[in-house]
């Protein structure tokens, strides 16, 4: 009897060697900033790859600070696998704040970016407004020096109060010929950071937050004509003691190797605060299950089905050790294998927002924003990695 429980332990830990070694590990080739001028504050961007290997990273720069009027959807682009990137181009600048860019490629070659209009920086603008009044000895400052003063308030007012809220919205561009030229915005239903993805059966899904509704549901919206148009599919539902309107956010869909959609989302309510949570569909998104938690401290994610069927979502963590973190699921999204580190070595918070594409080679490279130690403001930075 001693003897065969001998081999029954021996033979467990030998599996449990075996599982180990064949835990999948992360070898980062290379990690390097690729903002061309770090004078501005860069943040919330999204990568993508083209059919013929071009890379595309849009994002909203030109901005002074994580709030602020200024913000515009720039875009750069590599063909040497993100070795190299050109000098951004503005594809899109409102005349409030423009935040978070998405990019595609739709399967008829059209790219899509996606964005939203913000007023977030208004309050600070107020009550920067409301300390010089009550100034009468010099400058009073909650926060802003004269100049920035200035210059926040003439962005300001170049349109009226009316104006300003009728610009408020959930956008997207397209262009049909490469990125020569683009359309002008068009409405979409939803938002989220890293925008639509295309299906199997030609639709193309966008899982987001209605953000300037009096509902602002989560949910999916579909397009059928290239995202020319969009129409609402479905709302998932809101778990028992959860808000949607605090405690939902910044969404992102995949479709499985099995057709079930995933859709993950920031949580912030009290319950799994932190986390990422998980819902799916397997009705091509007519109906969607209650979120629930799947493990994984750290959001927003972006999630990519990789060619060999695995998943990978990519996301920011926003505690030690700050940076950005990867997990695989081998099983549809059933579940999901410990945490893979991208970026370890983060200053602070203010990072993350990760997206990941798989180059020609297998190799996987990876964009996220972060303000690091010596530099004056947020930046852009990639790393190139691989799973061994």
């Amino acid at each position: 009897m001693n003897w065969d429980i001998s081999r029954w332990v021996a033979g467990l830990l030998a599996a449990a060697a075996c599982a180990a070694d064949a835990a999948p590990r992360i070898q980062v080739l290379e990690t390097k900033v690729i903002s061309q001028d770090v004078s501005y504050y860069h943040g919330w961007p999204t990568v993508a790859r083209r059919a013929n290997g071009e890379l595309w990273v849009t994002w909203s720069g030109g901005r002074e600070s994580h709030v602020c009027p200024f913000g515009q959807v720039q875009a750069m682009t590599s063909r040497d696998d993100g070795a190299t990137w050109t000098w951004p181009r503005v594809l899109l600048d409102s005349a409030i704040d423009d935040r978070d860019s998405g990019v595609i490629e739709t399967a008829k070659g059209t790219l899509l970016v996606t964005t939203f209009t913000s007023l977030a920086y208004e309050p600070l603008l107020k009550k920067q407004a409301a300390y010089a009044e009550l100034s009468t000895n010099g400058w009073k400052s909650a926060g802003m020096q004269p100049e920035q003063f200035a210059r926040w308030k003439a962005c300001h007012e170049r349109l009226g109060d009316a104006e300003r809220k009728a610009d408020l919205g959930q956008w997207l561009i397209r262009s049909t010929d490469g990125g020569q030229t683009w359309s002008t915005r068009l409405p979409t239903m939803v938002n989220s950071p890293h925008g639509p993805i295309q299906l199997r059966d030609g639709r193309l899904l966008y899982a987001g937050k209605g953000l300037w509704t009096d509902e602002k549901k989560i949910g999916v919206c579909e397009s059928s004509d290239d995202g020319q148009t969009w129409r609402w599919l479905a709302e998932i539902p809101t778990r028992k003691g959860d808000e949607v309107v605090k405690g939902y956010h910044e969404l992102h869909v995949v479709e499985a190797q099995d057709s079930t959609l995933l859709v993950q989302l920031r949580n912030h309510n009290k319950a799994n605060a932190g986390e990422t949570l998980q819902t799916e569909s397997a009705d091509g998104g007519k109906t969607w299950n209650m979120p629930h938690s799947i493990g994984v401290w750290g959001l927003p994610s972006h999630l990519l089905k990789l060619r060999d069927g695995r998943l990978l979502m990519t996301y920011g963590h926003r505690r030690a050790p700050y940076g950005n973190q990867a997990r695989l699921s081998t099983d549809n999204g059933k579940t999901w294998g410990e945490a893979l580190l991208i970026s370890g070595d983060g200053a602070g918070g203010d990072l993350g927002y990760p997206s990941t594409v798989e180059l020609a080679d297998g190799t996987l490279l990876t964009i996220w924003y972060e303000k690091m130690k010596d530099l004056p403001k947020a930046v852009l930075r990639q790393a190139r990695w691989r799973l061994d």
